[in-house]
This record gives C-alpha cells, structure tokens and sequence, in this order.
C-alpha cells in the first residue's frame, strides 16, 4: 500500500504483543478513524481494551475473519510481536480447518516470506493491509540521534559495515540485526530474534575490557513486507544492548518503529547508549 493513500474512516487492528498495536489505536483515534481491535488472547497487551475490541485465540482464524467483517473494517492493520506458533497447539477453530492447506503453506521459508502470504491471505478474504507506519507515522525512527549520546567517530566504521552486511543478506531472509564491534561481525540475528542474539554478545564482549564498545545495527530487508513486519526497537532493546556492553543502536531512519520512544530514550541516556537513525 502506498504510504500516501488515504487514511481510512474505520480500521480494524489485529493486535499482537507490545505496546506498537495501542500507540497505532491511539493514532488512529486522533486522526477520526474508528477502530475495531482483534487483540490475540495471551499475547495482546490488556491496555488495548481501551478501545473496541473483540478476544481471538491464535488458531481461531474464522473467529478472526468475523471479528473483521462483522466490524466492517475493510482496511486493516496487523502489528505487534508474536512467536511462531504450533499449529496444533493454538485452539484452532472451524475456519482454521477449513483453510488449513493455506495455512500450511504459509509455514514453509523464512519469516519475510511468511508475512508475504499472510499478506495475500488476508487481501483474498478481501481486505485492505495497511502498514502500521501509515497510521502512525510519528512511530518512525527519525534521522540523527535521538537522545544526549552521539556515535563517536569510531564508530562510523562499525555502522556503515553493519548496514551494508544486512543488505548482503537479505536474499537470505536472515534477520533483520546484527552486532559488529571494532570492524568484528560478532553475532547476527537469525531465527533466535534480537534478545538472543544481544545475550549470546554478553560473553563475546568480555575482552573489550570496560569501555562500552559495538553497535547494535537494525535496517529491513532489501524486499522485506514492511507493512507487516517493519523492525522495531524500544526499551528492551536498550536493556539488552546494555548489558551486552554495546555503545550504541544505529537503525535506519524512516524504516524502523520505534516503542515507547521517550521511555527508551531516557534509558538510553541513563546507560549512556547512544540511538541514532541513519539515512541508508
């Protein structure tokens, strides 16, 4: 979808984890769109009850499709964190059956080309997928840094070879992170996602003595499906990337969401971190 349509006059919103899927509710409402949330029991935060919303459980698919429909929303957004699932083990349903050989389907590859036929699915029961940066742009990292630390010069180096490893991997669907410390490749993000990855630098990090060194590189894939899976960093990254001993986080501006944007900001300084966005 083209980030210049029209907003649209009701939006449903299929909520996931985090605080992402409320802060796209709450701009929603601020823009006059009328919002109906399919908020995935146990996952979905509870702050999202705020707003009009109906429970699904994670294999109740045609319980979902009739949340939607019966909210007439033909526009939608699907945000927020959410593991793989065990198809067997999510409380499926009768519309989870009847379209199981798609569903199936959508296991097989890697994480981008997953979302790209939850994509489609969801466009072939008629609706319209709108990106979460759509209704909410203000969630998108701005260029420079974010709060009082700066990237020295030093590393300049690490942030300009850590963007341009990821855009070497994206044919590969990898990850969406990685980790280089003094010119070094030390960890990069595979199907373990970013807090693994951060732990897995802790140790690795040991020899750099106490100066916090490293930078933490998130960017999206050269063809990723950003309207559904745009990276995203907020505060538990900060905390991670803390205690890995990393400088810093360089993320591409206007291609990453950022939650709990002043929570993380004051964190950040706190640890003295710094966060910048990069134009790449």
């Amino acid at each position: 979808m083209d980030a210049t349509s029209p907003l649209p006059t009701r939006l449903g919103v299929v909520a996931a984890g985090g605080s992402i899927p409320v802060a796209v509710c709450d701009a929603a409402q601020r823009n006059g769109i009328e919002v109906h949330v399919a908020a995935i029991k146990g996952v979905a935060d509870s702050d999202i009850e705020r707003f009009p919303h109906s429970w699904v459980r994670l294999g109740e698919l045609g319980g979902l499709l009739n949340v939607l429909k019966s909210a007439k929303c033909k526009d939608i957004v699907i945000v927020g964190a959410i593991k793989r699932p065990d198809l067997w083990s999510v409380g499926v349903d009768f519309g989870f059956i009847w379209h199981l050989p798609t569903i199936l389907s959508l296991t097989r590859g890697g994480d981008d080309s997953l979302l790209k036929r939850v994509v489609k699915f969801f466009e072939g029961q008629g609706f319209r997928v709108r990106g979460a940066h759509e209704i909410a742009p203000e969630l998108l990292a701005p260029s420079g840094p974010f709060g009082r630390i700066s990237p020295a010069e030093e590393h300049d180096h690490d942030i300009r070879r850590g963007f341009a490893l990821l855009d070497a991997l994206s044919p590969f669907d990898v990850g969406q992170g990685a980790v280089l410390s003094r010119g070094h490749v030390l960890a990069v993000e595979a199907a373990e996602g970013p807090d693994e990855m951060l732990k897995r630098c802790e140790a690795l990090q040991q020899w750099g003595g106490k100066k916090r060194s490293g930078v933490l590189i998130k960017a999206p894939k050269s063809d990723q499906e950003l309207r559904v899976d745009m990276p995203v960093i907020g505060p538990r990254t900060v905390e991670f990337a803390a205690n890995a001993g990393l400088a810093g986080i360089a993320v591409a501006s206007r291609r990453v969401m950022i939650a709990s944007q002043a929570e993380m900001i004051a964190l950040a300084d706190r640890h003295e971190i710094f966060i910048a966005g990069v134009d790449i």
